[in-house]
């Protein structure tokens, strides 16, 4: 009996610069993966935005713009390919910091003219999407949630440009929230993983912290109200002492948490009623920079298993902002040929639930 052929693999390079992370990425593979990382550099630009505490976007398109080509040029060198050996490039064409995304975008542009190479403009959140495929082939359907310093979504991935939203942030996104908790704890940006790290010795029932949305309809997110609650107990107890600034550190984590795993739950409910006919299981992602916190992940760990939900997490380094997942995407929509023009525009918005199969028909948001 004739075994049964293999799929054809694809290589892409991958561009990314949406925010403050600068980064290129060789993956080569077929989905519904796992992929196969050839190399994956990135230049961070924590230390350009920290006097400021938060990202500065002039300062990260100027520092795209001296730093890109020499680390697509080092993305090569440690895959041990050249341009020629791409099957296309694809780069992030939003939502982004429009500078950013101008500066990978228009880059992407010229290679894949030089080049001969197809063009793929990828939706930023889209690529965090499918993180889940390139470091542990989920197969779709998949409950996504999307935890990120400027998102906070939960969706229904049904294919490849096929997201269903069943709830987001009404105001604050979680991971946003992370940094202005951060902010008022006096802790050095970026605010997210100085909190993990604080709360480790900190008594997290100290501190009375409300958990907004928790228990209600649907699966939207508050986390403003949290927010404000912290800035009060930080005013009340100023100056904070060095305990004081771990117990609210311990407490708000645990807030967040709590509001995380009600909001999961309730879309699980929705999940297994509307996917109960497909085969292929339940299935959770976590997937964004916020999803790199590991009291997050093994709470998310603990749920998926009293609700039986297989749960797919990249590794850490997946998880933030990184050229890997946006090249992975690339051949995710080259495997299904929905390929870019070179009039692509860039996007500063640009929600998943609204993706088109083609990028090209897309109208630019400044």
């Amino acid at each position: 009996m004739p075994s049964k052929p293999l799929p054809k693999s694809w290589t892409v390079l991958g561009l990314e610069t949406s925010c403050d992370e600068t980064a290129a990425a060789v993956v080569r593979g077929a989905p519904p993966g796992p992929g196969e990382l050839l190399s994956n550099v990135m230049f961070s630009q924590v230390a350009e935005h920290s006097p400021y505490g938060g990202v500065v976007p002039e300062i990260a398109a100027r520092a795209h713009v001296e730093l890109l080509d020499g680390i697509v040029e080092r993305a090569l060198d440690e895959a041990g390919l050249t341009l020629a050996d791409m099957d296309a490039v694809a780069a992030t064409a939003g939502p982004g910091l429009i500078g950013g995304v101008m500066v990978g975008l228009v880059t992407a542009k010229a290679l894949a003219l030089a080049a001969g190479k197809p063009l793929i403009a990828l939706n930023h959140l889209e690529a965090h999407a499918l993180s889940a495929r390139l470091s542990a082939g989920t197969p779709f359907p998949f409950l996504l949630l999307l935890i990120s310093g400027g998102h906070c979504q939960l969706m229904a991935a049904e294919a490849v440009g096929r997201y269903r939203l069943y709830g987001a942030t009404i105001d604050d996104a979680v991971g946003e929230a992370f940094d202005k908790t951060a902010k008022l704890l006096a802790l050095p940006y970026p605010g997210g993983p100085q909190i993990e790290v604080l709360a480790l010795g900190g008594n997290a029932k100290r501190f009375a912290l409300p958990r907004p949305m928790l228990g209600r309809e649907g699966a939207d997110f508050s986390f403003s109200g949290l927010k404000t609650a912290v800035r009060s107990i930080a005013l009340e107890h100023a100056p904070l002492s060095d305990k004081d600034r771990s117990d609210l550190a311990a407490g708000f984590q645990a807030a967040v948490l709590d509001v995380l795993l009600d909001r999961v739950h309730a879309a699980m409910q929705r999940f297994r009623t509307e996917f109960s006919n497909t085969n292929a299981g339940c299935n959770l992602v976590a997937a964004g920079g916020v999803a790199a916190n590991k009291i997050i992940r093994h709470g998310l760990e603990r749920l998926a298993v009293r609700e039986e939900f297989s749960l797919s997490i990249p590794p850490p380094f997946l998880c933030t902002d990184n050229g890997a997942m946006i090249a992975w995407a690339g051949l995710e929509r080259l495997s299904l040929g929905l390929i870019d023009g070179l009039d692509v525009p860039p996007l500063a918005r640009w929600p998943l639930q609204n993706l088109a199969k083609s990028a090209s028909s897309r109208v630019a948001v400044a």
